[in-house]
Order: C-alpha cells, then structure tokens, then sequence
C-alpha cells in the first residue's frame, strides 16, 4: 500500500468515467474496417478478463478511492456505516461477510493494478474497508459498549497503524504480493486496532463507565 497516496491524495487522478469506462474507438481511426457479418477475431484472455467497470467499483469501494485527498481515509469511513448496518447480523454472519468482502478485495485489488498502471494505487481502497471492519469487531462481543467510543476509537486507531505501519503491517505489506499484497497490510493493522480497541473498551468498563 502507498502511504502517501492513500493518506494524502494524488495530484494526478483521473476523472471517475475516464477510470470507469473503456475508451471508445475514434471515428476518425484508420485501418481495414470488418466486412458486414464478419465476427471480430476472438482473443480467450479477454474473453476470461472480468468487466472492468466492476473489478474499479469493487476495488474503489464504490467510488470512495475516487474522492479528492486521503482516499484511504474515505474508504475506511465508509466502513462505520457499513458496519452499524452489519452488526445486527451477529457474529457469525458478520464473520462470513468479512470474509467475503476481504476476497473480493483479493480479487478486485489484483485486477486493478494493472488498470491503474501501479502497485496498490492510492485508488483502491477496498482493503481500507475490510481492515476498518475488522478494527471494529471487538463491539460484537462487548454488549453494552458505547459504541460512539468504539467507533471513533476503532477508526483513529486504524488510520494511525495503516498510515505509521509498525512492525507486523510493514512485514505483511512487502511480503505478499498483488491483490492479497493490497489487502494483507491493512488486515494486519485492522487486528492491531481490534486489540486497541477492545482494551480501550474493557479499561472503561474496569473503571465503572459502562
């Protein structure tokens, strides 16, 4: 993940349809133009390639990698809505959606680098998501938390690792390659945060105020 990008922005970013769309062909084009009823010469790469406007939705997060400066810090906000809207489902649902979600990150992570033309654009901000729900877990198991606590708690704590990257997330960061490369860094910090926030929570709750 680049740092820089993610948590400052990149002065050079495409508009959103540009990144979105395939370019179409100019009318002015030259070159031999196919014979009416001839079928277009088949390429089986292409053919296996996933659509690239779902590969960006997926990796951007929707669009949140698309907004102007720290696009990782866009992308790990989406995620606290995103997880008020999950957290009623229960731990073990919420498990098997993280799960979901992180390999969809895998996938769409892998198929967007070469789209974007470099190692873990500032662009694709998928594994902020996932890091930013699993940061937040520990409110699943801790009823009565106040949850405004653990969410602000949660998400500084994540920004701060994802951005400062000790130890373990600089190690998960150059030891995997493509999409899980992308993902794995901010999986680790999303842990890290997790046990910040779960001792933030239990120091509360030790000192009477929940």
């Amino acid at each position: 993940m680049v740092t820089s990008q993610k948590a400052l922005g990149s002065p050079h970013r495409e508009a959103p349809l540009a990144l979105l769309q395939a370019a179409p062909m100019s009318k002015h084009a030259t070159g031999p133009r196919p014979e009416a009823g001839a079928s277009a010469p088949s390429d089986p790469a292409a053919a296996r390639r996933p659509p690239r406007f779902l590969v960006l939705a997926v990796a951007t997060a929707g669009g949140a990698g698309l907004l102007p400066w720290a696009p990782g810090t866009w992308g790990s906000a989406l995620a606290l809505p995103i997880f008020v809207l999950l957290s009623p489902l229960g731990v073990g649902l919420y498990a098997i959606t993280w799960v979901a979600l992180t390999c969809l990150g895998v996938w769409s992570s892998d198929a967007a680098e070469p789209v974007f033309g470099k190692k873990d654009d500032g662009r694709i901000v998928i594994d902020e998501v996932s890091g930013q729900l699993l940061a937040l877990t520990p409110l699943l198991f801790l009823a009565g938390a106040p949850i405004s606590v653990g969410l602000v708690t949660g998400f500084v704590a994540f920004r701060v690792l994802d951005i400062w990257k000790p130890g373990p997330v600089r190690w998960a960061e150059r030891r995997f390659q493509g999409g899980l490369g992308v993902m794995m860094d901010d999986v680790v910090a999303g842990g890290l945060a997790a046990g910040v926030v779960a001792a933030v929570l239990l120091g509360l709750r030790a000192g009477g105020a929940w």
